[in-house]
């Protein structure tokens, strides 16, 4: 019975995305030989591995061996995987330092991609936190810097312009997490100019498809999926239920891929950010960013499968 411990093993050539999915063309994807799909940051040359890595909640734990040796499992297998994006947050406990350790205890600093995020209320208490941030990293720079929850967000997105001005951030955003939020988001998207947007995209909330996934192709803003499993409940749904057949159409092994594969289909997503604390689902995931996506027909049978 295939499941996120039982993975199909195949030593066929990656299948090309044109010839899977001709709906999801117009240069925006890349791939090779035992690389992970990806998907180029809109207005940039650059490219971005599609799988990501959340740290919320899992990264939140203490800065001791006992704590750290399963995530520095975690971290390998990310970064050897040829993955880069790493979504963080100053809110998250201490994830922005657990993660700052383990590139460094990996040597993996240079290849990582980093997001974190900002929660103030006010210009001078944003620049500490950014300060924080750098320091928990151990960073002089940040490759994407992204506004919490709309918080403060006129103030948040002023200063992040600032900080990119100065070469200490590449990319800003601005995220939330609630479906009640994507109009909100819409509405600061429309009047602010930013690189990113997170926010919550899965079979079991498809709000973003209806406006902000859309909005977000036509005006060349890259996106990052949260919730992809609404943390564990999807999965929930699914325990102890078999593969079905049809899921070998995809390349997919495990449920936990298939609800990837649901969401890498939407051209307008550039990184989808599961977060995980045990490398054999780290390595599950990564396996979602290999081979064919469905067609709108599979999609919804996907959906079927989780309703």
């Amino acid at each position: 019975m295939p499941s996120r411990r039982h993975f199909i093993q195949r030593s066929a050539a990656l299948l090309g995305l044109a010839a899977a999915a001709p709906w999801l063309t117009r240069g925006a994807f890349a791939m090779g030989p035992e690389q992970l799909l990806q998907r180029r940051i809109p207005g940039s040359d650059e490219l971005l591995p599609v799988i990501g890595l959340g740290t919320s909640r899992t990264f939140n734990v203490s800065l001791n061996d006992t704590s750290l040796s399963p995530l520095d499992e975690v971290m390998r297998t990310f970064i050897n995987g040829g993955a880069k994006l790493i979504d963080t947050a100053p809110s998250y406990g201490n994830a922005e330092a657990v993660t700052g350790e383990l590139l460094k205890r990996t040597g993996t600093q240079r290849k990582a991609f980093l997001a974190t995020k900002v929660s103030a209320n006010s210009r001078a208490r944003g620049q500490a936190q950014f300060e924080a941030s750098l320091r928990a990293l151990q960073t002089d720079t940040l490759d994407l810097v992204q506004v919490h929850n709309l918080q403060d967000t006129h103030t948040q997105l002023a200063l992040l312009r600032e900080l990119k001005a100065a070469g200490q951030v590449r990319y800003i955003g601005i995220t939330h997490y609630l479906e009640s939020a994507h109009d909100e988001l819409l509405e600061v998207l429309a009047k602010e100019p930013v690189d990113f947007v997170q926010f919550n995209y899965s079979v079991a909330e498809r709000n973003a498809e209806k406006r902000l996934l859309p909005y977000c192709a036509d005006r060349g803003i890259a996106t990052l999926i949260n919730r992809p499993f609404q943390r564990g409940q999807l999965l929930d749904r699914v325990r102890g239920t078999s593969l079905p057949d049809w899921a070998m159409e995809v390349d997919a092994s495990s449920w936990a891929q298939l609800l990837l594969k649901f969401i890498l289909a939407h051209p307008a997503v550039t990184v989808v950010i599961p977060a995980t604390s045990k490398a054999r689902y780290m390595t599950d995931n990564l396996k979602a960013g290999y081979g064919r996506l469905p067609d709108a027909a599979l999609r919804e049978r996907i959906v079927q499968a989780f309703s």
